[in-house]
């Protein structure tokens, strides 16, 4: 009889100590879901670092999300208060340049289409969709190791997203095939309960609500010629032209020829009186210093008064982004 009391016991204890298993990366992804599933809106601030070789990008960041797919990202350059704006609403996905009263309206799948370092939807589906991901677990973190998409630039491969013990995101790292890190968002807060005003999601409300501390400054000359630091094999500078822009303003024309053959505008910006939005097809993209806007042949972005333009039917989006890379005007630090 003690006998049969005491297996009992044993088989009892056994049930409990499985039913009591350590709290894992299987309960963590079904918690992540669940909270996915039942988030109705959000807005995240943190800062968003990018590593140019030597140089850092720091931006500070507002990102909102409300059903239905609404979102709204706010990155403001840190060093000049330079404001862009990517909103995604009913009525397409645009990149707003308050500051010009511009816009780019896209033909895009953002930002579903691609990983993206400051939205929740996007990193737990990058950790749900890896197979070969890894979980680490630390005294105060749990930190998932995955891989990312991003279709412009293949050398970035993989991401470290860091929860604490009550799973609110903290952290995330982007590195490339190398090991070395290319973007770090640091998050400050995420608020479950935000209060969207009426049109914050809107394309209007959002251009008049431009930033007055914006530094950036509208320029009617070309000072100094930017030349790309880059450049492809068995390609050269085929031609140089500065021409009038308009009543004020001046735009540098550089002809590049040779086996990977490209165009590359530079111009000076002006504030539009009334609001004008440009159709692109492509997608919006951070490069360093600017959110472009990035087509099969053509990459157009805005640096520190002036405008930028690259077009090539001989390099590939990823080589006309190696180009880009290399042009960057406006390092925050080092």
């Amino acid at each position: 009889m003690k006998k049969i009391i005491l297996m009992i016991t044993i088989l009892l204890s056994a049930f409990i100590l499985v039913g009591c298993g350590k709290y894992g990366e299987k309960d963590i992804i079904k918690d992540l879901k669940e909270k996915m599933k039942a988030c109705k809106k959000y807005n995240i601030t943190g800062e968003l670092t990018i590593y140019n070789n030597e140089n850092k990008y720091k931006y500070d960041v507002s990102a909102s999300y409300k059903k239905d797919n609404y979102y709204r990202v706010s990155l403001k350059n840190k060093i000049n208060n330079h404001e862009q704006i990517i909103i995604r609403n009913k009525n397409g996905v645009y990149v707003l340049t308050p500051s010009l009263n511009k816009s780019f309206k896209f033909q895009s799948e953002w930002p579903f289409n691609s990983s993206q370092t400051y939205l929740l939807q996007t990193l737990y589906n990058d950790i749900k969709n890896d197979n070969n991901r890894k979980f680490k677990e630390t005294k105060k973190r749990y930190i998932f190791t995955v891989g990312v998409d991003y279709p412009n630039n293949p050398d970035l491969i993989k991401q470290k997203i860091y929860f604490d013990k009550k799973l609110n995101i903290k952290k995330v790292e982007i590195y490339n095939k190398k090991g070395n890190i290319q973007m770090l968002m640091m998050f400050d807060k995420v608020d479950y309960k935000p209060s969207f005003k009426k049109n914050y999601f809107e394309l209007k409300e959002n251009m008049n609500s431009v930033n007055t501390n914006d530094d950036t400054k509208t320029v009617s000359k070309v000072d100094d010629i930017i030349y790309p630091m880059y450049m492809p094999k068995n390609t050269h500078l085929d031609n140089e032209e500065i021409v009038k822009k308009g009543t004020n303003g001046e735009r540098v024309i550089l002809t590049y020829g040779g086996d990977k053959s490209f165009m590359f505008i530079q111009e000076t910006a002006s504030k539009e009186k009334d609001l004008l939005t440009i159709p692109v097809f492509g997608e919006p993209e951070i490069i360093t210093e600017s959110v472009a806007a990035i087509s099969d042949n053509s990459i157009s972005w805005m640096s520190d008064g002036m405008e930028y333009f690259i077009t090539s039917d001989k390099l590939s989006t990823n080589e006309l982004l190696e180009v880009v890379k290399s042009v960057s005007t406006m390092p925050v630090g080092k």
